[in-house]
């Protein structure tokens, strides 16, 4: 599968596409408007210094020549006309992903293998949207993934196992180490792990237990852990906990929602990616 195009173009999306290009694969990057696309360039320039600062095999030249492998597009049946695999990371909203599958369905090739990067939602709930559900799974990935190089393959009752192979190899041509999910989970296994020590960590602010620094500190002190849950949530940037955290069924994590859209999201203090989150960033 040589051929990737990746719907989305966000902070996990634009981290595939370099990392797939990087990789020697030929992508199409395709987003909702050349606005959007026309900030891609800059991502490279940010994402290429820590290429070369986490990977020992990388070099200027591979960096460009990554770059040249990459082609955008607003338009999605150019972005999918010769696509034989596609990965949607579009917002982590189960209607959302729903309909975005609904449109590539009605104009991918018939052979092209259709994967999702949710970090949350199953297979199986977006599946019959994708008109070949056979040919649907998800591959998730972990933030910085030229580095946190898992890629979670997961599929539905439904999935060819042949097609899960396909997709398992494929990531590991790119790179990532191939964890195989034997029954869908919702979170896989990094997030099952992952999402609970977050939402305790903003339970603590929300409750004015701790400020969000305090909480990191502790956790880096007593448990070693380079990063602590809110330098994490910076990462994973804000957008994805308030989709998350504002129809929950925990009154707190709606709260947090809520701050998250207050202090944070409507100043465009997004995280990391933005210059500003919970920190600051150069």
């Amino acid at each position: 599968m040589q051929n990737l195009t990746v719907l989305g173009t966000g902070v996990l999306g634009s981290q595939i596409i370099f990392q797939a290009a990087y990789s020697g694969k030929d992508v199409v990057a395709y987003d909702l408007s050349d606005e959007i696309l026309a900030k891609l360039p800059a991502r490279w320039e940010y994402l290429k210094p820590l290429y070369l600062r986490d990977l020992p095999d990388a070099t200027s030249e591979k960096l460009d020549a990554a770059v040249a492998r990459i082609r955008t597009s607003s338009d999605l049946a150019d972005a999918v006309k010769d696509a034989d695999i596609i990965i949607e990371a579009v917002p982590e909203r189960l209607d959302i992903k729903q309909q975005t599958w609904e449109k590539v369905a009605a104009v991918a090739p018939e052979q092209t293998i259709f994967c999702t990067n949710s970090s949350t939602l199953l297979p199986s709930d977006i599946a019959p949207f994708t008109g070949r559900p056979e040919k649907f799974l998800a591959l998730h990935f972990a933030n910085e993934v030229w580095a946190k190089n898992t890629g979670e393959v997961m599929g539905h009752p439904g999935t060819d196992p042949e097609v899960f192979e396909k997709v398992a190899q494929f990531a590991e041509e790119i790179g990532m180490v191939p964890i195989r999910i034997h029954k869908e989970q919702p979170g896989y296994v990094l997030n099952s792990l992952l999402v609970p020590f977050l939402n305790a960590a903003s339970a603590l602010f929300v409750k004015g237990v701790a400020s969000p620094e305090d909480i990191d500190r502790t956790w880096k002190i007593a448990t070693g852990s380079p990063t602590g849950p809110f330098e994490i949530y910076d990462v994973v940037g804000m957008m994805t906990p308030y989709n998350l955290g504002k129809d929950s069924a925990d009154p707190v994590q709606r709260e947090f929602a809520e701050i998250l859209k207050r202090d944070y999201i409507d100043k465009g203090y997004l995280g990391k990616g933005s210059g500003r989150g919970f920190y600051t960033y150069e």
